[in-house]
């Protein structure tokens, strides 16, 4: 599989994630979302997932946090207590693998739970 953009070919393993996360751009990310399916534009919550997600990823040694960690960063970020149910209208196949996904990171292999 493979995602085109701007008459580029950027390459992903057989389940949609970037073999390079360094070929990721938020045009990518948009891309990536279509190919998705029920994710839709990008919204200013979204990208605040993606860039949460990349941070960690970049910045703290690989890091890809669980749907739980997710939701406490974006409680204290956009100042609400947002849901489970908020998160996965957001990125429906589960907020940190799809959103992980979206943000160009490799696949997780965490086995869920906490």
């Amino acid at each position: 599989m493979a995602y085109e953009l701007n008459g580029k070919t950027i390459e992903t393993n057989e389940n949609g994630y970037l073999n390079d996360p360094n070929e990721w751009t938020e045009d990518l990310a948009q891309v990536i979302a279509d190919a998705e399916g029920g994710i839709g534009q990008l919204s200013d919550q979204h990208w605040d997932i993606i860039h949460y997600l990349r941070d960690e990823y970049f910045n703290n040694n690989q890091n890809q946090p669980n749907d739980r960690t997710i939701l406490k960063e974006m409680a204290s970020k956009w100042g609400t207590k947002p849901t489970s149910k908020d998160m996965y209208a957001l990125f429906p196949k589960m907020p940190s693998k799809q959103g992980g996904k979206v943000a160009g990171l490799p696949e997780s292999r965490r086995k869920g739970g906490y």
